[in-house]
Order: structure tokens, then C-alpha cells, then sequence
């Protein structure tokens, strides 16, 4: 956040100021955030008295309002003229809302656990949520976060400890399982292999006694055959 930037904001709206008004105490708040002050107040009168009394958003003392409402209070020109230079210069290290223009996140929404600004507060979708100022923000969070490592005892540490090698132990035992499983594989297969060679040389043993019973058969007669053929043409040339 901005260094100036925390004087610049309006500490009903938690926006920069638009038209600051200075009260009659010092406290300067925008001019619309007066109004809805005043407004809000005026609800529960059945009359308007000449001066309108109104307790001070900071320092609850009770101060006057004319008639005429916040028009006829000072401007606070030294701070007004500042906003203006403010937004005029570059702001880029500064963390702006990315619905509102320009606006910058300077609160935390209790709620939703996210930085906002004061526009996301009073128009936009975290109206009426609890909220909390930067810095108070971070120190409950670090004080929590604190809390939550105290917790880590000796005792819990034992039981991650004691979650660690129980896991380490299942792990093992999963790996010898799939390890006697693949021995079965392989046992498994060896021995197919081995029924399947057996097979294979029963069936080629018969093969070759069908065709040793195929010579025995056509071996003869084709012996046969020659001889007769060698007869006839002996015959022939005599």
C-alpha cells in the first residue's frame, strides 16, 4: 500500500476521498457519506430541528449540521487537492480493484478472506460483509497460522511418523506380492512351454511314422514299376 495512501481514504467508505467535507470536530469524510450518515439518522426524527446533530464517525463527538445540509461545510481543498495529484501520478506497486477503477485494496473482507476496496463495500457485492483493517488482518492470520504449527506436538508427530512406516510397510508388502506373482508367471509359462515341446515332438514322431508307413506302402511298387519298364525296353532293342 501507498504510504499516503491510508490519509487519502475515507474511513466510512474506505475510498478516496470524493469532495471531502471537514467537520466541525476536524474529521473530514466525503461529502455523499455525510449525507447517508445524516440520512440515516434523520429516519428515526419526526421533525428537522434548525441544526442537525450527528456523532462523528471517528471520534464520536456530536457535532452541528446545519439546516442546509453538507453543502455549507468547509472543503477540505489541502486534501482534495492531494487526491488529485495522487491519481494523477503512477500507481502501479499499488494493488488496485479490478471492478472498480483505480480503487485501491485497502481492506480485508472477513468473509470471503480476500483484499477489497471500499467501493466492493458500499455498491458492490461485499456490502454489509465483516471486515478488517490490513494490518489487523495479517497479525490474526500469522497469530493463526502460529496456533496451527503449536499444534504439531510431539504426539502428532508420532502419529505421521507412525502413518509413514505403516504406508513404507503396505508398500513393501505390495512389492513382494507382485513379486511371487511374477514367479508364478513365469513358473507357469516354463511349464506350458515345456507340454507344448512335448507335444510338438509327439505329433512330428507320429508324423514320421506316417511317413515312413507311406515308403513301406509306395516303395515297392514303384521298385516294381522300374523293373518293369526296364524289361520292356530291353526287349525292344533286341
Amino acid at each position: 500500500m501507498h504510504q499516503f495512501e491510508e490519509e487519502l481514504t475515507c474511513s466510512i467508505c474506505y475510498s478516496l476521498f470524493e469532495d471531502p467535507r471537514v467537520l466541525p470536530c476536524s474529521h473530514t469524510f466525503c461529502r455523499s457519506c455525510l449525507e447517508s450518515v445524516i440520512q440515516l439518522s434523520s429516519n428515526f426524527s419526526i421533525w428537522r430541528p434548525l441544526r442537525v446533530p450527528l456523532k462523528c464517525p471517528n471520534c464520536r463527538s456530536v457535532v452541528e449540521i446545519p439546516a442546509s445540509g453538507t453543502e455549507s461545510l468547509p472543503i477540505n481543498f489541502a486534501l482534495k487537492a492531494i487526491i488529485e495529484k495522487y491519481r494523477q501520478e503512477d500507481h502501479s506497486d499499488v494493488a488496485t480493484c479490478s471492478e472498480h477503477y483505480r480503487q485501491p485494496l485497502n481492506v480485508y473482507c472477513l468473509l470471503d478472506k480476500k483484499l477489497v476496496c471500499g467501493h466492493c463495500l458500499t455498491i458492490g457485492k461485499h456490502n454489509g460483509h465483516p471486515i478488517d483493517d490490513l494490518h489487523s488482518a495479517y497479525l490474526k492470520e500469522k497469530e493463526s497460522s502460529g496456533k496451527i504449527l503449536e499444534q504439531l506436538t510431539d504426539k502428532h508427530w508420532s502419529n505421521v511418523c507412525l502413518l509413514i512406516e505403516k504406508l513404507k510397510e503396505q508398500k513393501s508388502q505390495c512389492e513382494s506380492i507382485v513379486q511371487d506373482d511374477k514367479k508364478v508367471v513365469v513358473q507357469y509359462f516354463k511349464k506350458l512351454s515345456e507340454t507344448l515341446e512335448h507335444k510338438k515332438q509327439v505329433l512330428l514322431t507320429a508324423l514320421d511314422e506316417i511317413n515312413r508307413q507311406i515308403l513301406e506302402e509306395y516303395e515297392p511298387h514303384i521298385e516294381k514299376q522300374h523293373k518293369w519298364k526296364y524289361f520292356f525296353n530291353k526287349s525292344s532293342t533286341t
